[in-house]
């Protein structure tokens, strides 16, 4: 169990986009220094500034700074810091939509959202998103931002970013599955009193973890403050951990990852044909022969275990010999050192588009992920160098872009595996109108797609009208698959088509 959640851990976001629009000017940023911790509870300072969405001009606000959160007695618990975006030239922005964003880990800040998909500003990479900047890398405007349609709360869960845990307060109170939604579904609920958005249609947008965190919230903001949402985004993410555990005497997760094999291979040409047809094909096939094959163990007869390797070579370019070597069952770290093995390089967890060399070609597991070396530095000097030299806010403390302080997180699933389906089913079936995307990418070999898909056919008790309200879309990329030019204009469509239909 304590394995597959340390897989999951961290949560890497980042994005590559050619075109650019020059940017607007701006004015100079008020200062936002780091405030004493008594006064962490004051109103942030912010500044004004523009960028170009889709041709045309949008002027914002952005305000950086910290929420406090508080006992019941008054007394501070934890500072919350975020940085908001709100565009000026709304004449009503109680109506307007706002839309909550995070990132996963456990651990992780909101920065690859923020600067990756999201937010005006973007890390600007080379390319397809497979290879790294030069540093030190540096943000520039993102033309597509979903700025124009709603506005945009980037949050960073206690102890992630500048975000921390007040006096007399101890860090591992908030490091938990329930006690992280508790105080960021807090966090929500001030802002938006303090902004005066609760006529506002509302969304959350979670990737990786924060896909587990926004289903959490969506239940409990309902229940605990009467915050009816109108919608949930699941981005390159999972609800059940089951989805992602190949061990001995559990085969879903062998399902659930070959389709994605099936897509990387087909990426790196070592298969060939119509790729969507193909994973739909290798789906169907998981589910179907494969899925009956494996529940037999090792009573499948040699003629059947024959067939079943050829099959799967045919979706996978992994010779049938080693699929027979290893039981017809690969998980994904044996998968990214076999797959270019001759090439002799070794292809990323996170975007599986991406290989490198490798320096021990014999290795039963990658000696790094691309994908993750590619972004982190990146994102992490672009998003100090934003906060700091554009938005005025600096502090002494490290900004944590990724933490193991966090741990050990508290799954709160004793003898058992997390799974939250069930609260965002709960969710959708007493708030009738709250609609779910679930958005993944082929070749992310971190939370293969089919597991939420998955998940979501397991919500049996779910109504058939209320499924109509669960909408998905694939990408080209993997888990940060907005670092592909096509695939963040793909998603910027999917996402303001989601919001604009939740308009009355």
């Amino acid at each position: 169990m304590m394995a597959i959640m340390r897989m999951i851990c961290p949560i890497f976001l980042y994005l590559g986009l050619a075109a650019m629009v020059a940017a607007e000017g701006e004015k100079p940023a008020e200062a936002a220094k780091a405030e004493p911790a008594a006064d962490k509870g004051a109103t942030p300072k912010g500044h004004e500034s523009s960028v170009l969405i889709a041709g045309k001009k949008v002027p914002y606000k952005v305000t950086v700074g910290k929420i406090r959160l508080d006992q019941d007695d008054g007394k501070p618990r934890a500072s919350i810091f975020h940085v908001s975006y709100e565009r000026s030239d709304v004449p009503d922005a109680a109506n307007r939509p706002v839309l909550f964003a995070f990132n996963g880990g456990p651990g992780s800040s909101a920065v690859w959202l923020h600067l990756g998909a999201l937010g005006p500003k973007r890390v600007e990479m080379p390319g397809d998103g497979t290879q790294a900047p030069y540093p030190p890398a540096h943000v520039v405007d993102n033309p597509l931002s979903i700025l124009d349609v709603c506005d945009l709360v980037f949050i960073d869960p206690v102890s992630t970013g500048y975000s921390r845990v007040e006096k007399d307060n101890k860090p591992e109170d908030f490091h938990g599955l329930n006690e992280d939604v508790e105080s960021v579904g807090d966090f929500i609920r001030r802002w938006i009193t303090e902004h005066e958005r609760w006529s506002a249609p509302k969304y959350l947008l979670g990737e990786s973890y924060g896909g587990v965190r926004a289903a959490g919230l969506a239940s409990h903001l309902q229940s605990r403050f009467g915050m009816s949402l109108n919608g949930v985004v699941l981005l390159s993410t999972l609800l059940d951990f089951s989805t992602l555990q190949t061990t001995s005497g559990s085969d879903l997760g062998y399902l659930v990852y070959l389709p994605s094999f099936t897509g990387v291979a087909h990426f790196h040409h070592k298969i060939t044909g119509d790729r969507d047809a193909l994973v739909r094909e290798c789906r169907e096939f998981a589910f179907g022969e494969y899925a009956t094959a494996l529940l037999k163990g090792n009573a499948l007869d040699d003629k059947s275990r024959d067939a079943l390797a050829i099959k799967l070579a045919h979706f996978t370019g992994i010779d049938p010999a080693i699929w027979l070597t290893h039981n017809l069952r690969l998980d994904s770290t044996f998968f990214r050192a076999e797959l270019l093995r001759k090439e002799g390089k070794v292809i990323g967890r996170f975007d599986a588009r991406a290989a490198w060399d490798t320096a021990d070609q014999a290795a039963q597991a990658p000696d790094c992920d691309p994908s993750y070396e590619l972004a982190y530095g990146a994102f992490a000097t672009a998003m100090l160098d934003y906060l700091g030299r554009d938005l005025g806010y600096k502090e002494d403390r490290p900004y944590e872009v990724l933490t193991g302080k966090v741990n050990p997180w508290r799954w709160d699933a004793n003898n058992s595996i997390v799974n939250v389906s069930g609260r965002l089913g709960n969710a959708m079936r007493d708030n009738p109108y709250l609609r779910v995307l679930v958005m993944g990418g082929y070749t992310d070999l971190a939370t293969p797609p089919e597991g939420v898909a998955y998940s979501m056919r397991h919500l049996l008790d779910m109504p058939a009208s209320t499924r109509e309200n669960i909408l998905t879309a694939r990408f080209d990329g993997g888990h940060m698959f907005y670092l592909n030019p096509p695939d963040l204009a793909k998603a910027r469509g999917e996402l303001v088509k989601f919001i604009e239909a939740g308009k009355r």
